[in-house]
């Protein structure tokens, strides 16, 4: 068997879905506007500099989540996926993936952003496993604001894979190939140890260090 590893945001949807929810929240007022919007800049301000905590803005996410009712949460969740994600999904990424899936290889998602997001995201392109950062939740099932682990970013995905092949009694090398599609230089730890990395609508970054290394480059969202 082979193994598909594929980022999320600007590598299968032309979108970043965390970014966008936050905008869906504003928009429909369920957060206070100014002051969301005014965290998240200060949050991009910093993942510009190369200084943003992870966990400290993945529980400022995570946090906004825990401040509606499950039921709520459910209904702005499909609302969110039917407005935003589901018109964004291009055929080209479906027909990447199914491509994967028709080889029988066992496919995944890797993405820093959390669970609760992605995982309709996942299921709306047919994709079984997912590796995201996981919401803590309470004994009754809520979201308690907190991050469960570390984040599933940069190195962390190399560890959350692996973590998540062990489980199956895998490594990476249990596998004949290893693809692992991305668009974005923050995951080169985990590019650089698959054997078959694909810059994927890479930015400039990740687009200058694929050439160098003579890693395949594609661009789905060209049309």
């Amino acid at each position: 068997m082979n193994l598909a590893l594929f980022d999320l945001d600007h590598t299968l949807l032309p979108i970043d879905s965390d970014y966008e929810w936050g905008q869906f929240l504003m928009r429909i007022g369920a957060v206070d506007a100014a002051e969301f919007a005014r965290r998240n800049d200060e949050f991009f301000a910093q993942y510009q500099a190369g200084t943003l905590d992870p966990v400290e803005y993945l529980e400022f996410s995570l946090g906004t989540l825990a401040s509606f009712p499950r039921e709520r949460l459910q209904a702005m969740q499909e609302q969110y996926m039917a407005e935003v994600v589901l018109p964004a999904i291009r055929p080209s990424a479906r027909a990447l993936l199914q491509k994967h899936i028709d080889a029988g290889d066992l496919v995944a998602i890797v993405t820093a952003t959390n669970h609760f997001v992605t995982a309709p995201i996942a299921k709306a392109l047919g994709v079984e496993h997912l590796i995201a950062a996981m919401p803590e939740t309470d004994a009754d099932g809520k979201l308690t604001g907190r991050l469960l682990g570390t984040p599933t970013q940069g190195a962390g995905k190399v560890t959350h894979t692996k973590a998540w092949l062990a489980k199956m009694d895998k490594k990476l090398e249990d596998f004949g190939t290893v693809h692992f599609y991305s668009d974005s230089h923050n995951d080169l730890p985990l590019m650089s140890i698959v054997s078959h990395p694909v810059a994927t609508n890479p930015n400039a970054a990740l687009k200058t260090h694929a050439t160098a290394q003579g890693w395949p480059l594609i661009d789905l969202f060209n049309d």
